[in-house]
């Protein structure tokens, strides 16, 4: 099995492994005790926190141990606000964040405050101005990723930083896909990652809190990890987590050159095997290992199966593969394509030859699930339809309601307009970015019974 899914968990790294089992030995037991065992686990956890302080680029006592990177987002997200409540309570998120920042954000909307969403390009970043925009008087706190966990895209980090610095607001950073990389550069003011993104064991996080953040820490006081983070301490899979990220950032900068090539070949040569895809995210601005494409016409949890037959884990953005049928909020936030949705992310190791294999069996796998979906050819011929045709899909799930709209287009004249019936939400994204791949005009939505009708008008 070709591992293609290390956005979602890097599969555990050697080095991880063996600080684990080392540390098992000696990090058992409570290390508040005086006692020889209880130094001994003392030694391993500060050990640990001044490695990972260095890799972060903070003070070590900034810096605590979480159970998990939501809960480092969450713990984060709701200290901060409440720190900084006498200031207000408005909190600056982007369209894209992870959805841990997304669920911090309603579970603060629920409690009365409000939360500005700032949009991003096509490409998936935001701009610093959309920060600028978006800052009040009452605002207590702004949240970035500092690059996207779905397509990839590196955001402006220092550059939002700076807004919010001159603003008096901190700024949180979500750096759980890129802290294997490198430190996150800029003026930010908290910043929380999870250990399994990077090749540690999951149930490991980080939550840093510069000196001077207000902050106050919400739930039940505990004397462990500054109050942050309460629980006895993992430490044999915090040492293990520590040791893992300082084996990756020493590998990164070779790495990086290696995985960076191989999305690039996927990037360049998806397009020209495969008809009808859309490659998003940002081409130049993104992370080393993660390629994210759409296919029109295919119903993304079928890929997925497919391509795992073939050998290959991978993931999707697609509300094909989603239980509440709608699309990835990010991709939505993007305006792209969503149908059909792959995100390959490839781990630290990844052999090249892999990746031709991938790509060789990628075009037969589309065009079978395309075939059994009834799907148009890339080149169907003209047919004789009416000028004007309504195309009722309602009740069918994505891809159908954009192939057969695929299936009569051929035969509409220059100007002549089709309206698409459709209750999927699916199709309110997927339809506009189908006419975006065409060269055809998107009119625009209006109600129907039982749904939306979306209009298209030929062009040419």
């Amino acid at each position: 099995m070709a591992y293609f899914d290390a956005a979602s968990a890097a599969p555990l790294h050697p080095v991880a492994r063996q600080a684990l089992l080392a540390a098992l030995d000696d990090g058992w037991a409570d290390p508040a005790r005086l006692y020889r065992e209880g130094r001994k686990a003392r030694m391993l956890l500060d050990a640990a926190r001044e490695a990972a302080a260095e890799a972060v680029g903070c003070r070590a006592d900034e810096l605590v141990f979480t159970p998990s990177g939501t809960r480092a987002v969450h713990t984060g997200v709701a200290g901060a606000l409440a720190g900084r409540r006498r200031v207000g309570r408005h909190l600056i998120v982007s369209a894209v964040e992870h959805s841990s920042v997304l669920h911090s954000a309603e579970a603060f909307e629920a409690e009365g405050g409000s939360v500005a969403q700032v949009p991003v390009h096509r490409t998936g970043a935001v701009s610093p101005s959309g920060y600028a925009a978006a800052l009040r008087t009452d605002t207590a706190l702004a949240v970035l990723q500092s690059a996207n966990h779905e397509v990839g895209t590196a955001q402006p980090v220092a550059e939002v930083a700076e807004v919010c610095r001159a603003a008096g607001v901190p700024l949180l950073v979500d750096a759980a896909q890129s802290l294997g990389w490198g430190p996150v550069e800029g003026g930010w003011s908290l910043l929380a990652a999870s250990a399994h993104k990077w090749g540690g064991p999951s149930g490991v996080g980080l939550l840093v809190v510069r000196k001077g953040v207000r902050f106050a820490a919400q739930g039940p006081a505990d004397e462990r990890e500054s109050g942050r983070a309460p629980g006895f301490e993992n430490i044999p899979a915090v040492v293990a987590a520590v040791a893992s990220l300082r084996a990756v950032r020493a590998e990164a900068a070779q790495e990086s050159v290696r995985l960076r090539e191989l999305t690039e070949r996927i990037r360049a040569r998806v397009p020209r095997l495969v008809p009808d895809v859309e490659v998003v995210g940002d081409p130049e601005h993104r992370l080393p290992g993660i390629v994210t494409f759409s296919c029109l016409y295919v119903d993304g949890e079928t890929l997925l199966h497919e391509l795992d037959r073939e050998g290959f884990a991978v993931s999707s953005g697609s509300s094909c593969t989603s239980s509440t049928l709608t699309p990835s909020h990010v991709l939505k936030a993007m305006g792209v394509l969503s149908e059909g949705n792959v995100r390959v992310s490839l781990p630290l190791g990844t052999a090249e030859e892999d990746v031709e294999r991938f790509l060789a069996v990628l075009p037969g796998v589309v065009a079978g699930v395309r075939g059994k979906l009834g799907a148009p050819a890339a080149a169907a011929p003209a047919a004789a339809e009416p000028a004007a045709l309504v195309v009722d899909a309602l009740g069918k799930r994505c891809p159908i309601p954009v192939i057969e709209l695929a299936k009569v287009f051929p035969g509409v004249p220059v100007g002549g307009t089709v309206r698409v019936l459709s209750d999927d939400e699916a199709a309110r994204l997927d339809i506009p970015a189908w006419c975006e791949m065409r060269g055809q005009e998107y009119v625009g939505e209006e109600p129907a019974d039982g749904g939306t009708a979306y209009l298209v008008r030929r062009l040419g």
